[in-house]
């Protein structure tokens, strides 16, 4: 009788597919996975702790360098929680506004993850054709924020700057042209009998696991379980918009996959909507203790030029309490938690990242599994290191 042996070896945290600098410990018999172990933290930059050194103002474009791919995602977490501290309402041409630009935020994280996911597992022209549609929402950002990644657009009370001319149009022609893009990438893939090979029955995970462990996003609805927040707690006006929730099977690799397809139709059609029924008026709310005044009057009035100053050089004071928002970011439940300590700068941050949390699944998704099929596990994820390690 001869005696088993396993084999430890590191997967990452260099290696491409891991996403970043994810460390992975693998125990191998031959090529199954025995035991798998995330190690994390190589990217840690202490973005809650500098939040709690900045003005609230100061502390968006923090959030803008979490989840990278979805910043302005994180934007409005971080800005809802804030204006709910404040009992802020903000006008309806900014919610709608944050609406559109959020959806779109949401298509491309989405296509950041299809063609990564995809050169992961062998399939080269969906990258590049992902990365082509992105390239038209990173203008958009552009043309808002003039900002190509790190837009920090938003702002707590409403937006950094209204829309410029003609951004409409740009927006209509993207959602005219994007579900003919979308089929193609379905051609190229949904039917495909190495894609399916590589992706079916692969890391399945159990909708009671998979609520157990805290999953979200995606990664939870393709269980089967239908949970979105935009549906079970509305913000931003979203109870206005005609949308369907995704929803899988089988758990597995290629559930997630369809699962973030059908998503992106969606969004396609929140867009739509949010074009029809964008409203005129103030991108902003109206009040002197959080809003700077507009800049031609600045530039005329001396009250005005020191009330700007002020805002900017000493921010704005939040009642004492403490709140917590979450919003249904690309990657899953994306949560801000705020302390108050009556100052102008938040005592605690806490930011709830799907990553981190989505990550914890990977063990149960891939022991027993062979080493190839790990890394098609991990682009289902759907990871961002700076959001992990934060």
């Amino acid at each position: 009788m001869t005696e088993a042996r396993t084999m430890t070896i590191n997967m990452g945290p260099q290696h491409p597919s891991t996403h970043g600098v994810l460390r992975l410990v693998l125990e191998l018999d031959g090529e199954v996975v025995v035991r798998c172990t995330p190690h994390i933290g190589y990217l840690h930059t202490g973005m809650e702790k500098i939040a709690e050194s900045k003005r609230y103002q100061q502390v968006i474009p923090i959030t803008d360098r979490m989840d990278y791919l979805a910043p302005l995602s994180n934007n409005l977490a971080y800005v809802l929680a804030v204006e709910k501290l404040m009992g802020i309402e903000v006008p309806p041409r900014a919610k709608v506004i944050r609406v559109m630009m959020t959806e779109l935020t949401r298509i491309g994280s989405h296509l950041v993850w299809l063609g990564t996911h995809a050169i992961d597992i062998g399939a080269m022209s969906v990258f590049l054709y992902a990365f082509r549609e992105r390239e038209q929402i990173l203008d958009m950002y552009e043309q808002v924020a003039g900002a190509r990644m790190m837009s920090s657009y938003f702002r707590v009370g409403g937006l950094f700057a209204d829309l410029p001319e003609r951004f409409e149009e740009t927006v209509r022609s993207f959602v005219t042209s994007f579900p003919d893009r979308l089929a193609e990438y379905e051609n190229l893939l949904t039917a495909n009998p190495i894609w399916i090979q590589r992706t079916k029955g692969v890391g399945v995970i159990k909708p009671e696991d998979a609520v157990d462990l805290g999953m979200s996003g995606p990664n939870l609805r393709a269980c089967g379980v239908a949970w979105d927040i935009r549906k079970s707690h509305p913000y931003s006006g979203y109870e206005q918009y005609s949308f369907e929730i995704s929803r899988g099977t089988h758990g597995d690799v290629y559930d997630r996959y369809l699962c973030r397809i059908f998503e992106m139709r969606q969004s396609i059609a929140i867009v739509r909507q949010a074009l029809e029924r964008l409203p005129d008026g103030p991108i902003a709310v109206q009040d002197p203790k959080v809003t700077p005044p507009p800049k031609p009057m600045v530039k005329k009035s001396m009250e005005a030029l020191i009330h700007h100053f002020l805002l900017w050089s000493e921010g704005f004071r939040t009642p004492l309490g403490e709140v917590y928002h979450s919003i249904e970011s690309p990657k899953g439940e994306f949560g801000v938690y705020l302390v108050s300590d009556g100052s102008n700068i938040p005592y605690r941050v806490h930011f709830r990242a799907p990553s981190f949390v989505n990550l914890q699944a990977l063990p149960r998704m891939a022991e027993g599994r062979l080493v190839a099929d790990v890394v098609a596990i991990i682009g289902s994820i759907d990871i961002v290191l700076g959001e992990v390690d934060r």
